[in-house]
C-alpha cells in the first residue's frame, strides 16, 4: 500500500515552553537526542506541567520529527520516560486508529529516516538561516507500507546493521588505542 503519511497520522507541531530547574515532565528539544536521533539519558524534568493542554501531551508511539536546521530526523517517543512535551522543533506525527493495526510506530521512523525520503524533503525545505521542513512537506511524504512481517524483516535487518556499524567503530577504536601503546611503549625504550 502506498499513501501519504497525511492520509495515516496527525501532524501537529510541538509546544513552545519555558524550561525550569525543576518540573514535573521533560520538554524534549533537539539536545536532548543523539545525532542518530536517540533520546540522550538521563532525561531532566524541566517542564512545568500545570498549564500544558493534555493534547499536547506525548503518548507512547509518537514520533518526533525535526523539522528545523540542518540536521533532519524522525524519533519514537516511549512512555516510558514519563511526562513530556515536544518542543516547537518537533512535528508530532500521531498514527490514526484506523491504521495502527496496519504500520508500526518503528517502521514508520525508519522510513522517514531512510536516506531517500530525508534527502526528498531536505530538498524541499525554505529559509535561509534556519532551514525548515513545513507541516505540509511533511504530510505529502510518500509512504510505503508493506505487510507487518515484512515491517518487522527490514527493522530487524536494520537493527544488525546499526550494531555491525557499532562493533566495527568499536574495533577500530581498539585498533587505534593497540597502535598508540604500541608506539609509546617502543618511545619509552
Amino acid at each position: 500500500m502506498n499513501t501519504t503519511l497525511r492520509n495515516i497520522a496527525s501532524i501537529q507541531t510541538g509546544f513552545f515552553a519555558k524550561p525550569v530547574s525543576v518540573g514535573e515532565g521533560v520538554y524534549l528539544q533537539a539536545k536532548n537526542f543523539d545525532e542518530n536521533g536517540f533520546i540522550k539519558y538521563p532525561l531532566h524534568n524541566d517542564l512545568e506541567m500545570t498549564d500544558i493542554n493534555p493534547k499536547h501531551l506525548l503518548r507512547n508511539g509518537d514520533i518526533l520529527f525535526a523539522a528545523k536546521g540542518t540536521k533532519n530526523f524522525a524519533a519514537l517517543y516511549n512512555s516510558e520516560n514519563g511526562l513530556a512535551v515536544a518542543s516547537t522543533s518537533f512535528f508530532v506525527i500521531r498514527l490514526t486508529n484506523s491504521i495502527r493495526d496496519k504500520i508500526l510506530p518503528e517502521f514508520l521512523v525508519w522510513f522517514i529516516n531512510n536516506p531517500p525520503s530525508l534527502k526528498l524533503l531536505k530538498d524541499q525545505a525554505i529559509g535561509t538561516s534556519i532551514v525548515s521542513i513545513s507541516k505540509s512537506v511533511l504530510g505529502e511524504l510518500e509512504i510505503s507500507v508493506p505487510s507487518l512481517a515484512i515491517q518487522k524483516a527490514i527493522l530487524k535487518i536494520a537493527e544488525l546493521r546499526n550494531r555491525e556499524r557499532k562493533i566495527k567503530s568499536e574495533i577500530e577504536n581498539l585498533k587505534e588505542k593497540q597502535v598508540q601503546t604500541t608506539i609509546l611503549d617502543a618511545l619509552n625504550k
